[in-house]
């Protein structure tokens, strides 16, 4: 079997996007995130996005993201890369959470398209360069037009790999020969930000995942990866094709915060599946539908 150490980057290969879990009155329950980052590397992942769109981050505070950060570097610091998600659609903003995080001593940042504002890409690759100027901790750009409604096209990001800090990639739009591009001509390490597509990302080229439904079936997709860095192909798609009703299920019927809250409360993992407003609860209808999905998989709680 190959040697799999050689493919594992400084900022990990098998990444969780975490939610934030809240108390029955709505706060931020740092010791339950604790518990939850513990097991997401005890189960497997060697990373950890916290307070990403997963995290809910657009509706905590400063304070709250930054207790994230304090409460899971604390718990598991040292045994897994923690990257904080302190991008917004200001760069002041971003730019100062970045530095409050930094000082925290994250392993990382990971930085979404500026939203909403809708800049040219030459303002997408000014807002990327002056946060990521304004700290000394490696940046993954995380590009995701279906939320920010802009990409970042392949000249701005091979322009911006110019950057020391700019080192990674999470990509959600899956323009494959887009991404193609860019890995020819740069060394920026790509993952995968669909979870039903990382096997087709990493036989691309990607190092691996930031997932959503890792919170779920951790250890099977730690094993995906590993086959595929094992170049065993066979083992890789069994895995991939096993996986498809489980990541139906937390990314496709509800929002994924909402889904993967609520299948880690049946786990036993969560107390509750509490998310903040404009987030809401799945209804009766989508939680069927959602057990139906893992039930296909072989999951199923009561």
């Amino acid at each position: 079997m190959a040697d799999s150490s050689a493919h594992i980057p400084a900022l990990g290969t098998l990444l969780t996007a975490m939610v934030t879990p809240f108390t029955k009155d709505g706060a931020v329950d740092y010791d339950q995130a604790a518990e939850l980052a513990t097991k997401l590397v005890d189960d497997g992942c060697d990373g950890l996005v916290v307070t990403g769109t997963t995290g809910e981050t657009s509706t905590l505070t400063d304070e709250e993201n930054l207790g994230m950060f304090r409460a899971v570097k604390e718990a598991v610091g040292g045994r897994a890369a923690i990257i904080a998600g302190t991008g917004t659609n200001d760069t002041a903003h971003s730019v100062h959470l970045s530095q409050q995080a930094a000082a925290l001593g994250v392993d990382g940042l990971l930085l979404v398209t500026p939203y909403y504002n809708k800049p040219s890409q030459a303002g997408v690759r000014a807002h990327f360069e002056a946060v990521a100027s304004a700290v000394d901790v490696p940046v993954m750009l995380y590009d995701i037009p279906g939320r920010s409604s802009i990409p970042i096209e392949p000249d701005t990001m091979i322009r911006l790999a110019q950057h020391p800090n700019i080192v990674a990639v999470k990509d959600a739009k899956a323009d494959f020969v887009a991404a193609t591009r860019v890995m020819a001509e740069t060394d920026l390490l790509f993952y995968s930000g669909d979870d039903g597509l990382t096997l087709p990302w990493m036989a691309l080229g990607a190092v691996g995942l930031v997932g959503v439904t890792t919170h779920v079936a951790t250890r099977r997709f730690r094993e995906l990866i590993d086959a595929v860095n094992a170049n065993d192909l066979g083992t890789a798609r069994k895995i991939n094709f096993e996986l498809q009703p489980v990541v139906r299920a937390t990314m496709t019927r509800v929002q994924g915060a909402v889904a993967a809250k609520q299948i880690l409360k049946w786990q036993g993992v969560l107390p509750n599946s509490i998310v903040r407003l404009p987030l809401v609860e799945p209804d009766e209808a989508e939680i069927e539908i959602i057990r139906g999905d893992l039930a296909e998989a072989g999951l199923v709680y009561s």
